[in-house]
């Protein structure tokens, strides 16, 4: 049977998959062909007998394998049997697809939906005897992606979503399929001591053609010569216009391979967030020690100060002074980085609180980089609506983020932030499920689909899921807060209390960012107490002052204490002081622009 659509997904028979987006799953034989029976007979009851025959011709089976087989349909589209939107079950009769059905290719035609010059570079495969070398091989395949993106006539998809096809084997036209994309770039990088062994293979998503593959046996100090070589193979190959004679896609930041090496292994660190970032740090000191002129690992550095201190793993006052000065300092190195001025914007919102500079700091890394997702997200839910109020604004440079990296569970949780804030609460729900389906093991996105359930008033759904949230980031002081607030608001005060409590608790072992602090304690409504954490968060210049604002849902309530209202004015944001109503999942208030 040709492909066809479901609803919104992509069924390819061939392949045993649906498709939506940016989501593929695989089903057995067997299931898929009970859906294509069903999607022959779309709006119509078809019995378990048709099904029988259509499926198991000349084979007797139980109407328990049936069940399983309609059982895989619904949990693979995500279809709930009380309240069918896919399958409904016709009680004693057999089933029925309540879906619309209409023909569709599950690989649009070149001319259609597809961007004709457009590219996605998987993760090479570090073939090396030691495991540790995967962060190199991680490196090489970004620093190729950004080589690549400097091409205009090229769409290239991004980090996040390139990565998320890591270690598995996948068919490349469903590669092609979830990210819209004609050509797939996959290699491996195999090192021993100085010497580097590194193949690329370019290929056609559409039909699965080799357009160009090569191998490279060289030095390790040859590295960035590679991947130059293969960036212009690439353009070559895809015959985009590029000026050669006046640039290089790919520019040795240092000619200190050691600290290139370590800033790699900061860089990947720094991904994993959590835990890890405190490794990051030392990791991006070393390069920092071995090369005091590369501009790139101290932005790097920067952003492992400012990241640690925004997320409430240290006391700010030792460590965003260092953050701040290392982004300045990647700034005086090299202007034309991105990632200098994203790490300094931060800095500034965050460590300064300069809100001028920051601005200024956000617009000239995405004049730089239009595509730097850190930069879009930050600048959208940080510095636009936290900070600004400029909720509407907010939310598009997070959907830009979102079109650039459409399989990024981060894209994915900081949009849904930006919709929770703006008041649309039910886009905000939907995003932050598809955040935690697509990374089911990120504490963000299962914090922010926490955190989009409170506001839309689902307070038992949004304990259980502060609960599951709670379980996988150690008990981070942001889920606690936000489960202190939807049990007071669910009128459960003795829970609320105790964890509460617990809060307490901690403060007297260990950091804890007092604005969170302040918000549990105005949730359990101890006014004296969520005044002197918020008085603390001033006079340390918490990072996390930025969720004390107006327009940060869970700090609506702060505002009816006129003494937390003298706070904020000290702080020098008496626009927050304005009238604004609160966020309630029934009112959904105009954007500010």
């Amino acid at each position: 049977m040709d492909d066809l659509r479901v609803g919104n997904w992509v069924v390819t028979p061939s392949l045993n998959s649906i498709s939506s987006l940016g989501r593929t799953t695989r089903l057995e034989p067997k299931v898929m062909e009970v859906l294509v029976c069903l999607a022959q007979h779309p709006g119509d009851t078809v019995s378990k007998e048709q099904l029988f025959q259509a499926v198991w011709p000349r084979t007797v089976v139980t109407e328990d394998v049936l069940k399983r087989c309609i059982a895989e349909l619904r949990r693979a589209f995500d279809d709930d049997a009380r309240d069918p939107r896919v399958i409904e079950t016709i009680s004693k009769r057999g089933y029925r697809l309540v879906a619309p059905v209409t023909a569709g290719s599950a690989t649009p035609a070149p001319t259609e939906s597809v961007i004709n010059d457009s590219i996605v570079v998987l993760p090479f495969v570090n073939m090396s005897a030691d495991p540790e070398h995967e962060y190199f091989a991680d490196g090489i395949t970004e620093e190729i992606i950004d080589a690549l993106a400097q091409i205009q006539e090229l769409h290239v998809v991004a980090r996040s979503s390139a990565f998320s096809f890591k270690g598995k084997h996948i068919d490349l036209r469903i590669v092609g399929e979830q990210l819209n994309v004609r050509t797939v770039l996959e290699g491996s990088v195999r090192r021993a001591d100085n010497r580097l062994r590194i193949t690329a293979q370019l290929v056609s998503a559409v039909d699965g053609y080799h357009l160009w593959s090569e191998h490279y046996d060289r030095e390790m100090k040859d590295v960035f010569a590679i991947q130059e070589e293969i960036a212009q193979a690439i353009v070559q190959r895809l015959k985009i216009s590029f000026p050669w004679g006046t640039k290089n896609l790919v520019s040795p930041r240092t000619p200190n391979l050691e600290a290139y090496e370590s800033y790699l292994k900061g860089h990947a660190l720094l991904y994993k967030r959590g835990p890890a970032i405190t490794r990051a740090l030392a990791c991006c000191q070393r390069a920092v020690d071995l090369d005091p002129d590369y501009a790139l690992a101290w932005a790097g550095l920067a952003d492992c100060y400012t990241t640690l201190c925004w997320y409430g793993f240290v006391d700010p006052r030792s460590f965003m002074p260092k953050g701040i000065e290392a982004a300045r300092h990647a700034v005086a190195l090299d202007s034309s980085l991105a990632e200098a001025h994203c790490a300094l914007a931060l800095a500034a919102l965050i460590g300064a609180r300069n809100t001028a500079e920051a601005e200024h700091e956000f617009l000239c890394a995405l004049q730089l980089n239009p595509k730097y997702i850190p930069a879009l997200c930050w600048y959208g839910i940080l510095y636009l609506q936290y900070s600004e109020g400029r909720l509407a604004e907010g939310m598009e440079q997070a959907r830009l983020a979102l079109t650039a990296d459409p399989l990024s569970a981060y894209a994915h949780a900081i949009y849904a932030l930006t919709c929770t804030v703006a008041g649309k609460t039910g886009e905000g729900v939907e995003v932050s499920r598809r955040a935690v389906q697509l990374d089911p093991e990120s504490w963000l996105a299962n914090g922010v689909l926490q955190a989009a359930l409170l506001v839309n008033g689902q307070f038992e759904a949004s304990v259980a899921a502060g609960e599951a949230t709670l379980a996988m980031s150690g008990r981070h002081p942001w889920p606690m807060a936000w489960l202190v607030v939807a049990l007071a608001e669910w009128g459960k005060a003795t829970e609320a209390d105790a964890v509460y409590g617990e809060m307490q608790a901690r403060v007297r072992r260990e950091y804890v960012t007092p604005t969170v602090l302040a918000i549990a304690a105005c949730a359990v409504a101890r006014e004296d107490e969520a005044i002197r954490y918020a008085r603390e968060a001033y006079e340390i210049r918490d990072p996390n002052y930025l969720q004390l604002s107006r327009y940060f849902p869970m700090a609506s309530r702060l505002y009816r204490y006129p003494r937390f209202c003298e706070i904020i004015a000290q702080m020098g944001r008496s626009e927050w002081l304005q009238d604004r109503p609160p966020l309630t999942a029934t009112q959904e208030p105009r954007a500010q622009e």
